[in-house]
Order: structure tokens, then C-alpha cells, then sequence
């Protein structure tokens, strides 16, 4: 008999890779199709000189919720890993930082994805990225291979983020670091009538806060997995209008004074810990 947990996994990997699949030049993760206003937050999130500075498709086709180059501290040399790398926007800016003595890892599960984004390495002329493809709970990376760890709005997409985070801390070096955007929940939503089921059921997992841990389960998982000086700095909160849900899903299941609130405890965060030298 299959084991229900990987059927589940296999199930939101599923759907997950449809859904960026299906995304590709229409916007942000958080956020409805291009077009619409909130849609302009993911560019927001780039100085327009870091945008410039890649090609043109990288930059419209990030699904992120933040700027985790802007947060990582790269230096010339260093190896990096982008978890989840889609259009290659952050591997392209972490790999002008560490420069032609550094190197960039993205791993991506989706083909549409990674066929994008070696066309925009090849685009941009960067030698030194290579997009590969994998599960971030199975990276495709040695041991102790790399010197810091990126990503942009991806872990919270993982049906197991235990041993997501696990196989980070395995990919880093001793004294490697952890730099990444994600949405987590501020708070708790015990206070709030709804089940963990009904939330599943009204956000789509695949839009980005479905799967999301809250701030103190995310630094417990992170500390578990080994990682020391975990930092976690909230930085937007959400409102239901910029998520870009399916709102009949969401009208179905909860009200909308409910689900206002219970939006409104996602927040993007800035998140940051080291594995011990």
C-alpha cells in the first residue's frame, strides 16, 4: 500500500508545478493576473537597477514575495543555492554578486520553469548558473556544497518543510547561511472559527499561504533542523484582495469578515539563520 503521506506530497507537488506552470508572464505569486494593481507588488519589491540587470522575462516572471539577495549578504566566490528558482530572477542577481569566481544552484521541479530560465541565462550571458531540476525536500546538491541558501516565497509550498529545511541545512557548509522571503503567519488562528481544514480548503495551497507555519512553528523547525541565529522580521501584511484566490472557493467556506481576518495574519518576512561553522 502507497504511503498517504507521499500520495499527499505527490499531490500538492502536483499541483503546485500546474500552477506556475500555468503562471508563467502573468505576475506575481501573491497576487491576481498581470494586469491588475496588486500585481505590480512583485516588481516593487527590485530597485529598477537590479531589474535592468537581468533579462527582461526573469524580471516579469517573479513569483516572490520579497528580495532575498537584498537580505543575503553575497560575497565574490561564494556558492549559491536558489530553492524553487522559477524564472531565475534571484539566481541571475545573486550570480552578479558573487561574480565569475562564484557560482549559482537553482532548483526548480517545474520544466516550464527551468526551460525559462536557462533561456534567460542564455540570454543574459550568465556561465555562471546552472538551473537544475528537483524537489527542494530532495535537493539535487552534495553534502556541505554550498555557501548560502536563497529563496523566494517556495517553502511554504512544501508539503514537508521539516525535511525541506533539513536538506538546507545538509546542502550548507559549516558557518553557511539561510536567506530567504516566505509568508508566514503572524500570531496564531486559534481565535478565528475556522479549522485547518476549512483553510486548506478556501486558499488554494498553490497560492502561496495555504501552507504557510506560523512565525514561532517556522523558527522551531529551523532550530530543529540544526540552525542557529534564527531571525524572522515581518515585513507586509496581506489583505485578501492582493492573494489572487479563487474568491467562490473562498466565499463557499468562509464569510468575508472571516476571511479578511484570517488573511490579515499572513505576513511576508524576511528570514534569516546559520548553520554552525
Amino acid at each position: 500500500m502507497s504511503n498517504p503521506a507521499t500520495i499527499q506530497e505527490k499531490t500538492i507537488h502536483d499541483e503546485v508545478s500546474k500552477h506556475y506552470a500555468g503562471r508563467i508572464n502573468s505576475g506575481s505569486c501573491c497576487g491576481p493576473a498581470a494586469g491588475s494593481q496588486a500585481n505590480a507588488t512583485a516588481i516593487d519589491l527590485y530597485a529598477d537597477v537590479e531589474l535592468t540587470a537581468v533579462p527582461m522575462e526573469a524580471a516579469q516572471n517573479s513569483f516572490g514575495c520579497g528580495n532575498p539577495t537584498a537580505i543575503a549578504s553575497l560575497h565574490a566566490g561564494e556558492t549559491v543555492l536558489d530553492l524553487g528558482s522559477g524564472g531565475g530572477l534571484d539566481a541571475f542577481l545573486a550570480a552578479r554578486q558573487v561574480g565569475e569566481t562564484g557560482f549559482v544552484y537553482g532548483v526548480d521541479m517545474t520544466d516550464e520553469m527551468l526551460a525559462l530560465a536557462r533561456r534567460n541565462a542564455e540570454q543574459g550571458g550568465f556561465t555562471n548558473v546552472e538551473f537544475r531540476k528537483g524537489q527542494i525536500e530532495r535537493l539535487p546538491v552534495d553534502d556541505q556544497s554550498v555557501d548560502v541558501i536563497i529563496s523566494n516565497c517556495v517553502i511554504n509550498l512544501s508539503p514537508d518543510k521539516e525535511q525541506t529545511l533539513r536538506e538546507a541545512y545538509r546542502a550548507l557548509r559549516p558557518g553557511g547561511r539561510l536567506a530567504v522571503s516566505d509568508i508566514v503567519i503572524d500570531g496564531t488562528l486559534d481565535d478565528l472559527p475556522v479549522s485547518e481544514e476549512q483553510v486548506r480548503a478556501a486558499l488554494s495551497w498553490a497560492g502561496c499561504i495555504a501552507g504557510a507555519l506560523t512565525i514561532d512553528d517556522f523558527r522551531r523547525t529551523l532550530e530543529t533542523a540544526g540552525f542557529v541565529d534564527v531571525e524572522i522580521d515581518a515585513k507586509h501584511r496581506y489583505k485578501l484582495a492582493e492573494l489572487g484566490q479563487d474568491m467562490e472557493s473562498v466565499a463557499a467556506t468562509l464569510t468575508p469578515e472571516v476571511a479578511e481576518k484570517l488573511v490579515r495574519r499572513f505576513v511576508s518576512a524576511n528570514i534569516q539563520a546559520r548553520r554552525a561553522a
